[in-house]
């Protein structure tokens, strides 16, 4: 259930890196359904601004910016025409990302600087802007989105992907270290399969190459739901948010012994199991 207010979001000020649509526009929406003014930064301008006129076309109060979140200094102007609408912000998601497809041999680097230029380098900007905000003020949330790919082991044609969000998680728990003693909250959503255009734009390397994924038996979620997941896990102070809860199971199952995992994983591909969700019969 999404809440009209809620004592985590109601009179913050958030600002989302990435919310032109998918999961990061649905995450803004709840933000807002919470009470929270949302800025939105996006390199998809037309998006943002669709973005923010379905929130306050349900009441609640946006703006939105043009932001590559490859520049330091645009990743700055957003920031600051975010306080200028808003004052201090409160909440900073980091929610940029982009994916490929090919086997790494296949990959130049060139690729491999644009895919950790987009997914990893970006919370590194944020910080340089925000951390010091508000570590004077000893408040804030720092919310950095990852993926189940950099969790464990499966996402074979998409290596430099992998590398960026595992990155980033180990990051986000690092920050927590760091942060959380100074009063600063630190998350790291983890999507799973989720229905969103990810693929659009993919750029592909390897032909005749199956696509891997993380684990066939995962229901594939609404961005709706994720963004309820992510909103209930900041109010309860968690870290590290799977989307789906499974994620634990299989977490378990891979520290418990990484070589078994991996040799499963190995011999599930061979077998022609490669992981791919099914859909969710019916989402509320």
């Amino acid at each position: 259930m999404t809440h009209s207010s809620d004592p985590g979001f109601a009179g913050k000020a958030a600002l989302i890196y990435g919310a032109a649509k998918g999961i990061g526009r649905a995450v803004a929406q709840e933000f807002a359904r919470r009470g929270a003014a949302v800025g939105i930064a996006d390199i998809d301008l037309a998006g943002a601004k669709e973005t923010a006129a379905l929130i306050i076309a349900a009441g609640g109060k946006a703006a939105a910016w043009r932001c590559d979140v490859t520049s330091d200094a645009s990743v700055r102007e957003a920031a600051v025409a975010a306080e200028i609408a808003f004052g201090e912000i409160d909440i900073v998601m980091n929610n940029v990302g982009g994916i490929l497809h090919g086997n790494p041999e296949d990959i130049p680097i060139s690729e491999w600087q644009r895919i950790l230029d987009l997914n990893q380098m970006p919370v590194v900007r944020s910080n340089a802007v925000f951390l010091p905000k508000m570590l004077r003020r000893g408040s804030g949330h720092i919310v950095n989105t990852a993926s189940f790919a950099g969790l464990y082991p499966f996402a074979t044609t998409r290596m430099p992907y992998v590398a960026a969000k595992a990155a980033v998680i180990a990051l986000s728990e690092s920050m927590a270290l760091y942060l959380q003693p100074q009063g600063i909250q630190v998350s790291c959503l983890c999507p799973g399969p989720v229905r969103t255009n990810v693929m659009e734009g993919m750029k592909t390397w390897s032909a005749g190459v199956d696509m891997r994924g993380p684990g066939a038996d995962l229901a594939i979620m609404t961005v709706e739901e994720v963004a309820l997941t992510l909103a209930d896990g900041m109010c309860d102070g968690k870290i590290i948010i799977p989307t789906h809860e499974e994620a634990w199971d299989i977490l378990a199952r891979h520290g418990a012994n990484p070589d078994a995992f991996i040799q499963g994983k190995i011999d599930e591909f061979a077998q022609g199991n490669y992981g791919r969700p099914g859909i969710r019969p019916h989402s509320v």
